[in-house]
């Protein structure tokens, strides 16, 4: 358990937070790229840590995220014109291009020397992995961008699902890099099978264990830690144990073990303290799914499963449209979709979990050392120090991956990464 204070500095990720100072020492995705396609499109609302922005794609496909609000009266420049490479302010015609230059002033007199003195903030971005990435920070330190694991390539397969949760995004991370929870909540979707390794069909994931109590060991990195749930396999349980082995890389993301079709990763990112953007992804294959396949095999597709802003359509207000009936014929929590199965989960949490009040157990080792790790983390920059995963010696993302397998006792799980090598049970 945490004490409230600490809590605090966990959850909290407005402008001046501890928690929101080390957010910004990294690159952020804000949007995906999907929402700001088309040239001279309907400009975005950007909501991140605490924050409004709008991103817009100029006529040249140049892409821009400013501030919201105009810097002449301070109306919503998301209701604006974008047109001929800039985006014109509705109220007096003030019009602005992606770097944040004046390039219109209706309302002043032809030749007014105050266009040359104002300038609209502006805000580096990136697109990369199907996401648009922000840097918030002072532009004097941002960092070359480093592709994440999930696209180490700018051509890397991907498909990506997106729900806005309403609630924290520390208790969003905690779902994600939770094994143990699968073994009971997921236990429909991911059904014990007499498989070599974690398996995949467009109607299920398969696993090589029953065991639903796992051991768990952690090790922190530099960039945030790593985990392995160590489970008993259907075959040649006395010789060799079922690893998962997660990595969490601060402060976004979660490498999911992978199954035997595609790889698996969640981006969280904080909306405000009490919402969040959660994405899910399926990665690095020929065999990734279609965006359209995978959305629909979570439940998860835009203008059916969520709407147009990307709230579902489950809520704790219709019990998350659970069916009783579905579970009394043998479904665990009648509830479809894995991602609205944690979704439940998280938000029946409270917008904000109360971490003094919960009682942890040996399967929340990673729970604590993310918590642990974290509140340390974001102490330490708000004493100045360097958020984690921004300090030398750097480890490329590109070089991090999560792994599974059936592997012989003797096999220690912190050094599989340094070959890749997976060994199946006989």
């Amino acid at each position: 358990m945490l004490t409230p204070e600490e809590n605090e500095v966990l959850t909290r990720v407005g402008p001046g937070t501890p928690m929101g100072q080390l957010m910004r020492q990294h690159w952020t995705p804000v949007c995906l790229i999907e929402e700001v396609a088309e040239r001279d499109g309907t400009p975005l609302l950007v909501e991140v840590l605490g924050e409004r922005y709008v991103a817009f794609r100029d006529t040249d496909g140049r892409l821009g995220l400013l501030d919201e609000l105009c810097p002449h009266r301070r109306a919503s420049l998301v209701l604006g014109r974008n047109e001929e490479c800039g985006l014109r302010c509705l109220y007096h015609g003030w019009k602005m291009d992606v770097d944040g230059n004046i390039v219109a002033m209706s309302s002043e007199p032809e030749g007014s020397p105050l266009m040359d003195k104002v300038k609209h903030r502006s805000y580096p971005v990136r697109e990369w992995g199907g996401f648009v990435w922000a840097w918030f920070g002072a532009k004097e330190d941002m960092p070359e961008f480093d592709p994440p694991a999930f696209a180490p390539t700018e051509d890397s397969p991907i498909a990506i699902l997106k729900i806005r949760i309403p609630c924290n995004w520390a208790q969003i991370h905690e779902g994600q890099i939770d094994s143990a929870h699968s073994s009971s909540l997921h236990s429909s979707d991911m059904v014990p099978a007499r498989v070599e390794r974690a398996s995949a069909d467009d109607k299920s994931w398969y696993r090589p264990s029953t065991d639903k109590s796992p051991r768990m060991q952690t090790q922190t990195t530099s960039y945030g830690f790593h985990y392995a749930a160590i489970r008993r396999p259907i075959k040649n349980a006395d010789t060799h144990n079922y690893l998962r082995i997660t990595e969490y890389v601060a402060p976004y993301y979660s490498l999911i073990p992978p199954n035997n079709m595609y790889n698996v990763a969640s981006v969280i990112v904080p909306i405000d303290d009490v919402t969040t953007a959660f994405h899910f992804i399926a990665w690095g294959t020929e065999d990734v799914p279609s965006t359209e396949e995978w959305r629909k095999f979570a439940h998860a597709r835009k203008g059916i499963d969520v709407n147009e802003r990307w709230e579902p359509v489950r809520t704790i207000e219709n019990n998350f449209l659970q069916d009783r009936q579905a579970m009394k014929l043998g479904n665990f929590t009648g509830i479809k979709g894995i991602p609205n199965q944690d979704i439940a989960m998280w938000v029946t949490q409270g917008p904000i979990a109360d971490r003094s009040a919960d009682v942890l157990g040996a399967s929340d080792l990673a729970i604590v050392e993310f918590r642990r790790l974290m509140v340390d983390a974001a102490r330490k920059v708000a004493e100045g120090g360097k958020a984690i995963g921004t300090g030398e010696p750097r480890v490329r993302q590109a070089t991090i991956a999560s792994r599974e397998g059936v592997y012989p006792k003797t096999v220690d799980w912190r050094t599989l990464g340094e070959t890749g090598e997976t060994v199946a049970a006989e």
